[in-house]
């Protein structure tokens, strides 16, 4: 049986004014049924570029899929129109955004807005489409889900208004639901709530999800295995308990060390910092990525690009301390 999802050395370019940029460098990973996968990095490292690409939502003229291949199902995503694309949009793939205020349109109502999706992708009647609308509501638990479809968006707290977003993406049964920072502008108690809901629903519908974020406790809660991505590449893919046990890459294990929270000796560690910066992704030279922030780079690093290598058990990484390993 095939995965759900194959994403094949996909490539996004943005043109600047400075010169081209690319945000998503060569990544490849897969996705099977039923599984929640995390990705994780810092601001600017891809995740959100990469969502995009899969969508198809890579804002044009400026930013240009330069190579690649995505597979959902066996179907090539980047070989399609923008019709034959729209019908697996929000249909077999939905995607949850960071805000829902600029998802929502905040002249029509809820309801309007999910029985639009509905009549779309599964041609029901009106009155069929605002009745799905409702029980949408429902699942997410929204109380009164019958007076909230009258409602607009600005009607609605953060955390109500996110429920809908996920509402709007349940309603068609996707297969893939791709989750770009579902939780970020809600206090931690909605949090909670929102991540608590998504892990319900997938358990109940068997759908799979791409959880995108920053957090590392998010992904620790939903994530069966992990991406972490730095750049615009992939540097690790682990498991989610051999991330937090045994994580491969240094800058991982940066990621871990600057975690809230973590504690030693019964007293709260001091938060450390990667030092240095992201490079400029315009400037880019023939070196690792994250050579001039790693504590263990050697001269190799810095005159050549480490290849995404398998160090077994599903494990991957970019680094050549494990190319040395694996050559012993």
């Amino acid at each position: 049986m095939g995965f759900l999802l194959q994403v094949k050395h996909l490539t996004t370019s943005f043109h600047t004014d400075c010169g081209v940029t690319r945000a998503v460098d060569d990544v490849s990973f897969s996705l099977d049924d039923g599984e929640v996968i995390g990705v994780v990095g810092e601001s600017g490292c891809g995740k959100s570029v990469t969502a995009l690409s899969i969508m198809g939502l890579v804002p044009r003229p400026a930013g240009e899929i330069e190579d690649g291949a995505v597979l959902f199902q066996g179907q090539d995503l980047l070989a399609l129109n923008e019709r034959e694309m729209r019908q697996i949009r929000g249909g077999k793939i939905a995607m949850v955004f960071q805000d829902p205020m600029t998802s929502l349109n905040p002249v029509y109502t809820i309801g309007s807005q999910i029985a639009e999706a509905v009549r779309l992708h599964q041609g029901r009647s009106r009155h069929e489409a605002f009745r799905i609308a409702a029980e949408a509501l429902s699942k997410v638990h929204i109380p009164d889900p019958e007076r909230r479809l009258r409602e607009h968006p600005h009607e609605l707290s953060g955390g109500m208004r996110q429920r809908v977003m996920i509402a709007m993406a349940l309603c068609c049964e996707p297969d893939l639901i791709i989750a770009d920072e579902p939780t970020t502008a809600l206090d931690v108690t909605i949090q909670a709530q929102i991540m608590d809901l998504m892990g319900k629903l997938q358990a109940e519908q068997g759908m799979s999800i791409i959880m995108i974020s920053h957090n590392l406790g998010v992904i620790a809660e939903m994530a069966n295995r992990v991406l972490v991505m730095y750049a615009g590449q992939i540097v690790e893919e682990n498991s989610v308990q051999g991330l937090f046990e045994a994580p491969l890459h240094p800058y991982t294990r940066g990621l871990l060390a600057c975690s809230v929270g973590r504690e030693a000796q019964g007293e709260r560690r001091r938060l450390h910092a990667i030092p240095g910066r992201v490079p400029n992704l315009v400037e880019l030279g023939p070196a690792c990525r994250f050579e001039m922030r790693c504590q263990d780079r050697f001269n190799r690093c810095g005159v050549e690009v480490p290849d995404l290598i398998e160090v077994g058990g599903g494990r991957r990484v970019r680094c050549f301390k494990y190319s040395k390993q694996l050559k012993k």
